[in-house]
Parts: C-alpha cells; structure tokens; sequence
C-alpha cells in the first residue's frame, strides 16, 4: 500500500487506518487515531493519505519543476486575545472568555465536514492536461473524505470538534451547559445550537465575488471553499502555539498538562490538511483552465487570483469580525465585575496592536469606569 512514488490510490486506501493502535480515550470518550507500540500518537486515516500526498507532491516538481504554494504562518499575527492577555485574564478570574474560545474553535471544526459538499465530479473536462494520479484526481476519491472524518468524527470515533471540546472541558472542570454553550455561540454569531447551516450560503457568497464568469461556478466554488479552508489550517499554527502553551499552565487550569497533548495530537491531524490542499492547488495553478465558452485561462491566472482574494479576506475583515466578538466576550464577561475598567485596561496594554477597531479603548471609559461602546 505505501510503495515509494506510487500516485493512484483507491479510496479505501487513503482512508486506512494504521493497524494495532492503542485507543486515544479523552475524557470518557473514544477518539480517532492511537498510539503505536512506541507511545508515539498516530493520526488517523494516514497509513495510505500520507504517503499518496509524498508522491503526489514529488511527481509535481518532478514533471513541472515548480515548488508548491505556501505562505509562512508569520503571514499572520499572533491571536486575539494574545497568550498574555489570555493568561491575565485567567489570573484575575476571568475564564468565560477562554472557555468561549475553546468552544467556538470545536464548533466550527466541525463545520469541516461541509467540505464533501464542494466536489465537483470529472474534474479533467476543466484541465488542457491530464490530471491522472495528482491530488487533484483524488479529492472526492478519499481526501475531502478523509478532512470530514478527522474535523466531525466519523461512527463511534470523535474528531477534532469533540476533542476541543473535551480539551476545554477538562481543563476548566466545570463545561457549560448545552444552552449556555448555545447562547455564547449566538453571541459570537455562529449558529451552533440554533438553526441548521445554510448550505447554500457559500454558493450564493460564490455568486456574489465570482472573478471569472467563465469558468464553471461549482468549480470557482470548490477553489475558492479549498483556498479559504487552507488559509485557515495554516493561520491555526498561531492557534495551536497560544492553546498548547495557555493549556500546559497547571497554575492556571486543570488537568495535569493533558489538554495541551491533546491539542498537539489535533495539530498533527491537520498536516495532511494543509499537504494535500496546497498540492492539489498548486496542480490548478500549474494547468491551463478550459473555460465554459471554449476558450483557455492560465492556471496561475485564476488561482492566483482566487488566492490573493481568500488570503486578503483572511488577513482583513475576517481577523478583524474575530477580533470584535472575542472583544465582546471580555466586555461581557466583565459586566458587573468590580474591577472591570482597571482589569480592561491592562488587558489592552497588553494587547500586541491595541484594541480591535479602537473599541474599548481604556481612554474611552466614563466617568462611572464603564467603558464606552
């Protein structure tokens, strides 16, 4: 199954566990992946997927002599709250905020199963060049599989939404209820606990911010949802710094260190993620599209584009609504506490660039030491 170079894969294959693992068990509850015969932590469905992507990747240089997309996780700035801000608050009490992070990074893990919804089917009728044993041939042959499974779980093995969940769970003993879970989330503007996902919320977003009206809307769709999701996976390297260090802190939350390995077991899940999408990307850019109309785009014309769109959205109004809901949790958190101005204004001092779009500034607060809004 794992011969060196070997660059078609069945389905089955690329969703194959390794054999004889010692079961991950995280707060009563059986997980993906396990532990093999050295304690080393495997992740789950690579015994076929990780090699695959190896080979796919080194026939690409191969026989196009181009390196794959990246952008280096420095692209993006630390966290909002910062893991100073983040272990201030702790010291002062102050945990809903934290939990609040916790949860709605689980929630929206699990929105990764959404990802089986954009296969687009006989990808080759949109390439000049074969695309016989790339990344891109497998994608709904296992890999885009493979992504939903690890993110929502999969039968009686939870994934990575679970896991985050039991992470803040055991670090803070005291998990909120499904309703307060529910209205944070609402507060945070995510659904969870509320109405079911729009599922056509991306095509219509799609619609809305097509940059090429030629070329087929589901496959636009799938670039664009492959692009966004990518850029998320790679910005989450900040995410897992601030979760694996605040969680190791036994001064400051519960259970022993075990939350912060657990985070380290999700990170390892989500290498292949980031592997297999910048390779099948970069084998879009390196072709030439064929348009509705019979005509022909470069490839590096329409994922360059489609790339620099995603990662401006990324680095702007995405950061910044982030930014203004985990700002709105503090605030909230705060409401009524004594010390709830002296407490906000060391909490911005100790922010890396100040409070997000000037709001809550210490300078704002009245004369009764609530800060404006």
């Amino acid at each position: 199954m794992t011969d060196v170079g070997r660059t078609c894969w069945t389905e089955a294959e690329l969703l194959a566990d390794t054999p004889g693992l010692e079961p991950l068990v995280v707060g009563g509850r059986r997980c993906h992946g396990g532990f093999d015969a050295d304690g080393r932590y495997r992740s789950p469905r690579t015994l076929g997927r990780v090699p695959a992507i190896r080979a796919w990747q080194a026939a690409h240089r191969r026989d196009f002599g181009t390196e794959l997309l990246d952008v280096p996780p420095e692209t993006w700035p630390p966290p909002y709250p910062n893991l100073t801000q983040s272990r201030y608050l702790l010291e002062e009490g102050v945990r809903a905020p934290i939990i609040t992070t916790l949860t709605r990074i689980g929630t929206v893990e699990g929105f990764g199963a959404m990802i089986r919804a954009v296969a687009v089917p006989d990808r080759q009728r949109f390439f000049a060049e074969p695309i016989a044993g790339t990344a891109l041939e497998h994608l709904d042959r296992g890999l885009f599989e493979a992504h939903a499974r690890d993110e929502a779980g999969w039968g009686e093995r939870a994934g990575h939404r679970e896991m985050w969940f039991a992470v803040r769970d055991a670090a803070f003993e005291n998990p909120p209820s499904e309703d307060e879970t529910a209205e944070m989330l609402r507060r945070m503007g995510i659904g969870s606990g509320g109405p079911a996902p729009d599922l056509q919320a991306p095509v219509r977003q799609v619609q809305e911010s097509r940059r090429f009206e030629d070329l087929d809307l589901g496959l636009e769709m799938m670039i664009q949802r492959m692009i966004d999701i990518l850029l998320i996976e790679i910005s989450a390297h900040h995410i897992f710094a601030w979760a694996e260090a605040l969680l190791s802190d036994t001064d400051l939350v519960a259970g022993d260190g075990e939350p912060a390995r657990v985070v380290g077991y999700i990170r390892q899940d989500e290498e292949p993620h980031v592997e297999y999408l910048r390779t099948a990307l970069t084998e879009m850019r390196d072709r030439t599209f064929l348009t509705d109309s019979g005509g022909r785009r470069p490839g590096t014309e329409v994922i360059g584009t489609l790339w620099e769109h995603g990662l401006a959205r990324s680095l702007g109004d995405r950061r910044r609504l982030q930014q203004r809901a985990a700002l709105a949790e503090v605030e909230h958190a705060l409401e009524g506490h004594p010390r709830r101005r002296d407490i906000l204004v060391r909490f911005h001092a100790l922010a890396d660039d100040g409070p997000p779009g000037g709001a809550g500034r210490p300078e704002a607060a009245g004369p009764d030491g609530e800060a404006s809004r």
